[in-house]
């Protein structure tokens, strides 16, 4: 299985020809791929989901499936495409492709924002991707996709998030609101919780790696 990182929180997995897109945002390049059995969308704000780029995926993948938390289906419900509504604890299987879900809810940002509805995925139980949020799923991670920079994260909970998840690898995703400068300096917060138990594989966008 080949995960591709794109901008931001967006990531495309591949497994034997088959397609998943994972949160196909408004900070990330237009999303055009072939072979997209299903679309995952972790919740609703637009650096996650846009008509725009889900349009595109179908209209170019006639069947694909979407599946989000409920907020997700009814963000969308204006657009052409059909949630599926998932929860914690659900399981779906498209083609190649075991997905089971995780978490209920996006983290706090500010008591004034309201807090969405927010689901994690891990596909073919090896690569976890938590949308925003510090859900741990309960079971080994292999892979973990880990936010690094976001209005809702402060870096001494990302680094005890990934030390409680432990995976194997982990690479680092949700990076759009940072600098270079402040970048790095998560990157060096993410290494040190990641090692020397795990490995850090940053990806740039456009860049893959094999899980």
């Amino acid at each position: 299985m080949q995960v591709t990182k794109l901008e931001h929180a967006c990531q495309v997995v591949e497994e034997r020809g088959a397609r998943l897109v994972l949160d196909p945002g408004g900070f990330t390049r237009p999303v055009d791929v072939d072979g997209v059995v299903a679309v995952v969308v972790t919740h609703e704000h637009p650096d996650h989901v846009t008509t725009e780029q889900l349009e595109r995926i179908l209209l170019a993948n006639p069947g694909t499936l979407v599946f989000g938390p409920a907020g997700v289906a009814r963000a969308l419900a204006g657009a052409a495409a059909h949630v599926e509504v998932v929860s914690d604890g659900a399981r779906r299987a498209v083609g190649p492709f075991d997905l089971t879900f995780h978490g209920t809810r996006h983290n706090v940002i500010h008591s004034s924002v309201p807090v969405v509805d927010n689901t994690g995925v891990l596909v073919n139980g090896r690569l976890f991707h938590p949308g925003d949020s510090w859900t741990v799923p309960g079971v080994p991670v292999e892979v973990l996709a880990a936010p690094v920079g976001a209005p809702w994260l402060k870096v001494a909970e990302m680094m005890d998030y990934v030390a409680a998840v432990a995976p194997r690898r982990a690479y680092p995703v949700h990076e759009a609101t940072l600098s270079e400068v402040g970048l790095g300096m998560h990157l060096d917060r993410l290494r040190q919780a990641v090692e020397p138990a795990g490995e850090l594989v940053v990806l740039r966008p456009g860049e893959s790696m094999t899980v």
